[in-house]
């Protein structure tokens, strides 16, 4: 009679304990991303910082494989993507700020190369011609109105919000640094902290998923992205674009946003052609070729190169883009894929739906007083029902 009242204490006390589990689970994940939100100017560098640290991973160990110590491996690591990093802004920013100078200088000929098409729909709806015209003038008056109140360049820009931007690149350079460096102790420590072997082997699996699938996916989406932008670069060359490297670029960049990004480098380089040709079908050049090499690299080169082992629902990708999108804005979208993939891997090394048993151990928030674990309350009924199955079977047989 006392084994059976002691169960149902242990029974009630781990359902209580469930209960709250669950309720400040829920809590946390509906409270999340408003503190994400709230607090981006600490979460947004240290989760890129965290990203980048985990796609440098395989470069850090490869390194450390050479008997490089850790913490002089770490460092040619950060010297590494500093390196890749300002060469592909430079490459970027420096001709960018000079087409941001001269915009305002270059409304005419964008207004000359549409003027085709205003005339067209203007001759096809002749009643509208009032209504262009007024939107034409609100127009004009808009854009000297903010040539004459903006900054004159990205540089004004830049330097007003250094301050704060410096102290972030810094504090995201030093995450990555001591997370590197400290990477062999942290994954050692781990591994040893699980009270199990099964626990220890899970861990172990989950730390290479993560590290493997988000280095692999970084690292040929950007290859990828790379001979894109020097491929659309290149044609543009060709016909004559200006800052084609820019171009390319840009083109490289938006691409590791899923297609919203290929969409916004089109409309850019709509723009781009409308102001520097002065024939409408050459303007929209450039829009063309990007779209004709996007189709090619999204729906032949990246399916190929990637394969099935990291292809991902079209579904999941939008909401995280969207997710991650109104929390951190763009560079929420670039990083909504790395994030994805890694919540992906954990899961699916973890178990699903046992993440919080994994976290656990396999049920210590459910370890009753004799130190036996069980994952719930549902398995010991089970295992009471198929007891007094068994029973009666022996009694009948006998």
């Amino acid at each position: 009679m006392d084994i059976q009242e002691s169960q149902g204490e242990s029974l009630e006390r781990n359902r209580l304990l469930a209960s709250v589990a669950v309720i400040g689970g829920t809590a946390l994940l509906l409270g999340a991303p408003f503190a994400l939100r709230a607090g981006s100017e600490f979460f947004l560098p240290l989760t890129v910082a965290l990203i980048l640290s985990i796609a440098l991973v395989p470069l850090l160990e490869w390194l450390e494989r050479h008997r490089i110590p850790s913490a002089l491996a770490a460092f040619l690591c950060v010297i590494a993507f500093l390196v890749v990093a300002n060469g592909a802004l430079a490459l970027i920013i420096v001709p960018a700020t000079t087409w941001f100078i001269n915009l305002p200088g270059r409304i005419p000929k964008i207004t000359s190369n549409l003027q085709p098409l205003i005339d067209f729909y203007a001759d096809a709806q002749r009643y509208l011609d009032e209504t262009l015209q007024m939107m034409r003038t609100e127009a004009v008056a808009e854009v000297q109105k903010v040539t004459t109140d903006s900054p004159t360049s990205l540089i004004d820009v830049f330097i007003s919000a250094a301050p704060a931007v410096g102290i972030q690149m810094v504090f995201a350079i030093l995450v990555i640094f001591f997370f590197l460096a400290g990477w062999t102790r942290l994954r050692t420590g781990a591994i040893n902290s699980r009270g199990s072997f099964t626990g220890a082997m899970a861990t172990a699996r989950v730390i290479q998923n993560v590290v493997s699938a988000t280095s692999a996916y970084l690292t040929t989406i950007t290859l990828i992205n790379i001979l894109l932008g020097v491929s659309v670069g290149f044609v543009l060359y060709l016909i004559g674009m200006e800052s084609p490297a820019m171009w390319g670029g840009i083109v490289a960049l938006l691409n590791f946003i899923p297609y919203l990004g290929p969409v916004l480098a089109a409309i850019m380089l709509a723009l781009g052609g409308l102001m520097t040709f002065d024939d409408l079908t050459w303007a929209l050049l450039p829009a063309i070729i990007q779209i004709s090499f996007h189709t090619i690299e999204a729906n032949l080169v990246t399916p190929m190169i990637l394969g099935r082992r990291l292809t991902m629902n079209p579904l999941l990708i939008l909401i995280s883009l969207s997710f991650w999108s109104w929390i951190w804005g763009t560079l929420g979208a670039l990083l909504a894929v790395p994030l994805l993939i890694i919540i992906q891997t954990i899961i699916a090394a973890a178990g699903k739906p046992d993440i919080a048993g994994f976290l656990f151990e396999s049920g210590t928030l459910t370890r009753g007083h004799n130190g036996e674990s069980r994952a719930s309350s549902t398995s010991d009924a089970d295992g009471k029902i198929q007891n007094a199955a068994e029973t009666g079977k022996v009694t009948s047989d006998s």
